[in-house]
């Protein structure tokens, strides 16, 4: 690829060579009554040459469709865009340690012109460096894990995440933050929550719906909240930290088994299911929502428990599902599947035969609810009290996804079918409560 065009051809790259445009130079383009002025930044390299993309002084970027009435001129020579940290803040020693772990995702992600989308860029240091504010409140200390995005994760990114959380904290830190990809945070937040048991201090995962480098952006805000959590708020659980509202006023802390990303990119893509947020930070402080919390002890004695089987599925149930998918789990080798099921846990009766079988095979079945709020009752109509019969495990009002991955976690730290039953009905994690809050 040509460096001075990166990403034009065609069209574009005629209008841009015959004015001598290269990429950063500053051009002004009049179209239709209209002025912008901006910076020439890199197309996607799939994208069409009938536009220019130009970064407007606003932060904002715009891309221009060229036809004939479209007047381009070069009005000053600029820089590429590049990206470089500020350095680092001097840190305040007597402050409280915080372990800033960052795995990807779009809070640790920067704009990438040749594909269009965002990649992982920044380590945990650039997000310290990019976020002075930080030095404020805690000594970071910086590591990243991983550089991918969230749905890379795997149950082995759990098994490693717990390691390096407990290393942290076995060392003296006052809190963890886990820089993550929103879109399967919940999932990391709540196999943390089953693998990190009695906690002394926070462990607070922190994502971005905005890529940094956005005026939109929710990284800093975030992270803001999320560091300040771990340095000083009084609870000791596995949390998610995001945006209660779109904008940027309070930062809500989520419990990691019991939230779930409801919107693709809103700010507030999180919310609190069938139970209310635990925290809120605002104007610089955290408010406790709820007096039913693990309370931060410093002297308390971390304990771990980071297997999980991966040979656990999650399959959610439709008109006319095949009960073949079913049987091939069974057939194949998985020890569990959690069910996915309509209303207050129910599935169609022709999947009846290969459920019987699957359990009398010792594998694991338990039932969820794909409804967002409620609880499962299978003792109210024939459906689910024959799924019941059965030997089918209700799950209350666990998330679908929490139960999946408390599943992996019950399997992967015992062998014993009656253990992991137990461990699959306990609450464990606030994962499942006895009264659904509305």
């Amino acid at each position: 690829m040509n460096e001075e065009f990166q990403g034009y051809k065609g069209r574009a790259l005629q209008v841009l060579k015959r004015i001598g445009a290269r990429v950063g130079d500053i051009v002004r383009v009049l179209k239709k009554g209209q002025k912008f002025e901006g910076i020439l930044i890199p197309r996607s390299e799939f994208g069409d040459d009938k536009h220019i993309v130009i970064k407007l002084r606003s932060g904002y970027n715009i891309g221009i469709f060229i036809d004939k009435d479209t007047e381009i001129n070069k009005i000053g020579p600029g820089v590429k865009p590049t990206f470089s940290p500020p350095p680092l803040p001097d840190q305040k020693t007597k402050l409280p340690r915080v372990a800033v772990l960052s795995t990807g995702g779009t809070i640790a992600s920067r704009v990438d012109y040749r594909t269009g989308g965002v990649r992982p860029a920044l380590t945990a240091n650039d997000l310290y460096s990019v976020v002075p504010e930080l030095s404020d409140i805690a000594v970071i200390e910086a590591q990243i894990l991983f550089s991918i995005f969230s749905e890379n994760i795997t149950p082995n990114h759990w098994s490693q995440a717990t390691k390096y959380v407990a290393r942290h904290i076995k060392h003296g830190v006052a809190g963890v933050v886990v820089a993550h990809g929103t879109d399967t945070m919940g999932y990391t937040a709540a196999a943390l929550s089953f693998a990190l048991q009695n906690l002394p201090v926070p462990v607070i995962l922190v994502g971005s719906q905005r890529s940094a480098d956005r005026p939109s952006s929710d990284a800093a805000t975030n992270l803001i909240g999320a560091v300040k959590a771990a340095a000083s708020a009084p609870f000791a659980e596995v949390v998610v930290a995001m945006h209660e509202t779109v904008n940027d006023q309070s930062i809500i802390f989520h419990r990691g088994t019991k939230t779930r990303k409801c919107d693709t990119s809103r700010r507030d893509a999180f919310k609190s299911i069938n139970t209310s947020p635990l925290a809120r930070f605002k104007n610089d402080k955290i408010t406790m929502l709820t007096d039913n919390y693990n309370r931060r002890e410093s002297q308390r004695k971390l304990t771990t428990k980071p297997l999980f089987e991966e040979k656990v599925s999650l399959v959610k149930f439709y008109p006319g599902l095949n009960p073949g998918v079913i049987k091939w789990y069974a057939e194949n080798g998985f020890k569990g599947i959690i069910l996915e099921g309509t209303g207050l846990g129910h599935i169609s009766s022709r999947c009846f035969p290969i459920i019987k079988k699957a359990i009398a095979r010792n594998i694991l079945i338990g039932m969820t609810s794909q409804c967002i709020w409620g609880r499962i009752n299978m003792n109210i109509y024939n459906t689910g009290r024959d799924l019941l019969k059965l030997g089918v495990i209700p799950l209350g009002d666990m998330l679908s996804e929490t139960a999946l991955i408390k599943m992996m976690w019950a399997l992967g730290n015992t062998k014993d079918e009656e253990e992991a039953k137990r461990l699959l009905t306990s609450n464990v994690a606030n994962e499942c409560l006895c009264r659904t809050v509305f």
